[in-house]
């Protein structure tokens, strides 16, 4: 069983910038995908972006790319996501996930997930 925990969330104004961590548990972490969630109030959880074990693979949703950037360090059992110019609309908790077997970027898909991190971006 994995445990994520995710850190670096908080209030920020608009055009701000924050990173996001999750730390997990073990070291079989370097062994699993892993991905940014997030949820807003009334919606469903969306992708953000996802990263191979390796690091050297990443992917971003479209309404992402060119602001946010993920990323691991694989000695530290950690993924990060670095948020730029935030938006009003990036207001949202956001989760970070690990999946066990590669498989498509749909919530289903991940097996494990963190408690998530309160991201507020004011006007």
């Amino acid at each position: 069983q994995v445990q994520l925990v995710e850190s670096g969330g908080g209030l920020v104004q608009a055009g701000d910038s924050l990173r996001l961590s999750c730390t997990a548990s073990e070291r079989t972490f370097s062994s699993y995908p892993m991905a940014w969630f997030r949820q807003a109030p009334g919606k469903e959880r969306e992708f953000l972006a996802t990263i191979n074990p390796s690091g050297a693979i990443k992917n971003h949703a479209d309404f992402v790319r060119g602001r946010f950037t993920i990323s691991r360090d694989n000695a530290k059992n950690t993924v990060s996501l670095q948020m730029n110019d935030l938006k009003p609309e990036d207001t949202a908790v956001y989760y970070c996930a690990a999946q066990v077997r590669p498989g498509t970027t749909t919530p289903r898909s991940y097996d494990y997930w963190g408690q998530g991190t309160q991201v507020t971006v004011s006007s």
